[in-house]
């Protein structure tokens, strides 16, 4: 007999083992990947008294691979629009306590004498707070639909977005040989250049694509489709320099702008969880008790490092961004733990070979028990407020719970010199990025393959135009964007002072786009540098005064620009966009909340008018959302339905109440599950028979005895309709279909009236 390959024995048992051990912690309420590290711990050579893993290498390879989908799956949860739409508050917050807690972690690290490297990723792992054990948290307390759950949600993005960035700079600084403030500037600035062409090139081409080949798109080849531009975009990322993580995150940042992305998102979803849950129990297996039983000390100092630093420096980082005292701590002392990002950042680490290896069972350890003490510090909040309320004077306090207000009413003046050089500013930079890159191309690449075709000169002098043709309409909305603007147009008729610093910002961008074409001219002709300068300034023009390169340049913004709104869009019209009166609700304790009616529920067949949302709870229901439906200011006559989502306005504490009872009042699982399965039966009507003599409505046979009548036996070689006039004879042979006991019940019925006659 054909004997399995060791890695099928070794999954089999890691997926064996997390299966029980995650049944254990479901029920126990607690976040499943510690169960998945848990089960690691018990399949490693550190648990002797059980089966352990034979190869590692395998293990390692599918652990990566669920790094890089994990990375692929969190790109597709992220949007651009959605964080630009946050505003400043949630940036200041997350710049704030990532940059402290950065620095505390270095700090713990040298007081223990680690090295260099050790104390940079230990302060990267603890900027990190996890996102998965926080929604959880949120989740199981009933508090998901607070206003300050969702400003730790807005942060808990950044940081990973952060953390997408740090990685890429961990790996350069580990790597390099220079100054660690050098390689941070390099990385910074290849981070920004790549990620711009990248997404830039990304959102013209794949919403073309998913548009093109929609009518094709089964989930099946979806699915192939997507996990195939993550691999291509991590082998992409790995060969220019990065890790395959991070070119899966920014594909699915780029596909997170489609159509298909809640569709990508739902047929993933298993992908990203068996790979996930083998990363998590490659975590688990490094887990050694003795390193936790000697780093003891500096495990407990880094628990207390996260508590006391989130409690301080979040709450410090959300007050900046405008918060109230009491908003502030419920935010900041929700991130007192580390989670999933501290374990990536420390595979890092390790495949690097530039940390200790003592350092990722002691991280595990400190996320294990931060976790635990989650869900006490969320409730911590509010009465650690209160004692500081009783306990600090009152002008204090109204000076801090001020601030906030203060700030959000400045915060969103903008002047027109504010909007023009920011848009100046995005299409600069996004234009002479892909100018830059395509020159690079066509000198990289085509350039020697045209000098084997035609002589060194022709060949320069093709490639160069070929790229001054291609590069044109890029140097074109360089030099003309935004000169004929309602800002620029607005502020050149206001004052003449204004006049100068506008013709500043044409010729600035005039530089840029001549030094592109001086240095495609430079590189193939050698020319001297006058006559360079003189043809790059008189092609320039030609191209600013060219209607057909207008043109191509609108048309190529008006496709990428349908390919960025097209999510948006296709919100707008199945009425899955949030409504804008959301931001503008006078009252600041009122938002709006979106609740989903489950399976089961008791709410579900009926009105609003017989729920009384309003008078029971203090809520108003705004819409409800009904698949592809959306339902307007429902009036009380509208009725609910599993599934559905309702939209409704309310305070913390009201809606907190809705949602509490939406998951209370539904029906509990049938214990006789058993007993509901269904019986096909034949019954002989005999004289005295119940039936006899009556018709199928008359019978009661479905009102009464819960069964259903299939049809009458006559001999055919099929059942024969009952005639709904048809009145039963003695005789009849009618089969019936129901539960066991209510066929049960029909027969005994029967047999005793039989009895009777």
């Amino acid at each position: 007999m054909e004997n399995l390959p060791n890695l099928i024995k070794d999954l089999a048992l890691i997926l064996f083992v997390a299966g029980i051990v995650t049944l254990l912690f479901k029920k126990l309420k607690q976040p499943l990947v510690l169960g998945y590290i848990v089960a690691g711990f018990l399949v490693s050579p550190h648990m002797p008294y059980l089966m352990s893993v034979i190869d590692k290498t395998d293990i390692k390879t599918w652990a990566d691979i669920g790094v890089m989908f994990l990375m692929f799956s969190l790109g597709l949860d992220f949007s651009i629009k959605k964080i630009l739409k946050m505003g400043m508050a949630p940036v200041i917050s997350t710049l704030t306590i990532v940059f402290c807690m950065v620095f505390i972690g270095i700090g713990v690290g040298h007081a223990f004498h680690w090295g260099r490297m050790d104390c940079i990723f230990l302060g990267g792992m603890l900027a990190m707070s996890s996102t998965t054990i926080i929604y959880k948290a949120f989740d199981d307390m009933g508090l998901s639909q607070q206003r300050f759950a969702g400003l730790v949600m807005s942060t808990l993005i950044l940081e990973d977005i952060l953390g997408v960035v740090m990685m890429v700079m961990l790996s350069a600084v580990a790597s390099g040989n220079s100054s660690a403030s050098d390689e941070m500037i390099g990385s910074l600035l290849k981070i920004g250049f790549f990620l711009v062409l990248w997404f830039v090139v990304g959102l013209f081409i794949i919403p073309s694509f998913f548009r093109v080949t929609r009518k094709l798109m089964t989930d099946e080849t979806l699915l192939i489709a997507s996990l195939g531009l993550c691999c291509m975009m991590a082998e992409i990322s790995t060969a220019v320099g990065f890790s395959s993580a991070f070119g899966a995150f920014v594909m699915g940042s780029i596909i997170a702008e489609t159509v298909e992305a809640e569709r990508i998102i739902r047929i993933t979803e298993p992908v990203k969880n068996l790979f996930g849950t083998i990363f998590f129990i490659s975590v688990g297996m490094l887990v050694d008790p003795q390193i936790i039983v000697n780093y003891a000390w500096p495990i407990l100092a880094i628990v207390l490092a996260i508590i006391v630093g989130q409690c301080i420096f979040g709450t410090a980082g959300f007050m900046l961004s405008g918060q109230t005292l009491k908003t502030s701590m419920r935010c900041g002392f929700s991130l007192t733990q580390i989670g999933e990002f501290a374990f990536i950042i420390a595979s890092l680490g390790l495949s690097l070979g530039v940390i200790s290896n003592f350092l990722y069972p002691v991280v595990v350890a400190v996320s294990v028990i931060t976790t635990f003490f989650t869900p006490y510090m969320i409730r911590a909040a509010v009465p650690t407020y209160g004692l500081l309320e009783r306990h600090l004077p009152r002008r204090w306090m109204r000076r801090i719970n001020h601030l906030g207000t203060a700030h959000q009413q400045t915060a969103q003046e903008h002047s027109l010199w504010k909007i023009l050089l920011r848009k100046m500013l995005v299409n600069t930079l996004i234009y002479t990025i892909l100018a830059i890159a395509v020159t690079a191309m066509m000198l990289t690449f085509f350039l020697p393959f045209s000098r084997t075709l035609l002589p060194h000169w022709w060949a320069n002098g093709v490639t160069g135009l070929l790229t001054v043709m291609m590069i044109a309409p890029f140097l074109r909305s360089i030099v003309m964007k935004n000169n004929h603007s309602e800002e620029f147009k607005t502020l050149w008729t206001q004052s003449h002072l204004n006049r100068p610093p506008l013709i500043f910002t044409v010729l600035v961008r005039l530089v840029i786009a001549a030094s592109i074409l001086f240095y495609i001219c430079n590189y193939l002709a050698r020319f001297a540098n006058a006559i360079v300068i003189t043809l790059a300034i008189v092609s320039i023009a030609l191209m600013a005064m060219s209607r057909r390169l207008k043109k191509r340049s609108i048309r190529l913004e008006r496709v990428f620009v349908q390919n960025l709104r097209s999510r948006d869009i296709e919100d707008e019209v199945l009425g899955r966009k949030r409504p804008l009166f959301e931001g503008h609700l006078l009252d600041r304790d009122l938002h709006i909340s979106d609740f989903l009616v489950p399976e089961g529920s008791e709410w579900a067949g009926k009105s609003l008018k017989e729920l009384e949302l309003r008078t029971r709870f203090g809520v108003q229901v705004s819409s409800i959302l009904r698949g592809n439906r959306r339902i307007n200011i429902p009036n009380g006559s509208a009725l609910l339905f599993p599934g559905d989502k309702i939209q409704a306005i309310g305070s913390d504490a009201q809606l907190s109440n809705l949602n509490r009872a939406m998951r209370s009042e539904v029906f509990s699982d049938d214990p006789e599950i058993e007993k509901r399965e269904m019986k096909l039966r034949r019954i002989t009507l005999r004289k005295g028979c119940q039936f006899i003599g009556k018709t199928l409505s008359e019978s009661g046979l479905r009102d009464v005895y819960d069964c259903m009548a299939v049809g009458l036996e006559e001999g055919k070689e099929s059942l024969s309709p009952i005639d709904p006039n048809y009145r039963f004879e003695n005789g009849d042979m009618l089969w019936i279909v129901g539960e066991q006991d209510a066929i049960d019940k029909i027969e005994k019925q029967s047999e005793s009236l039989v009895a009777a006659t």
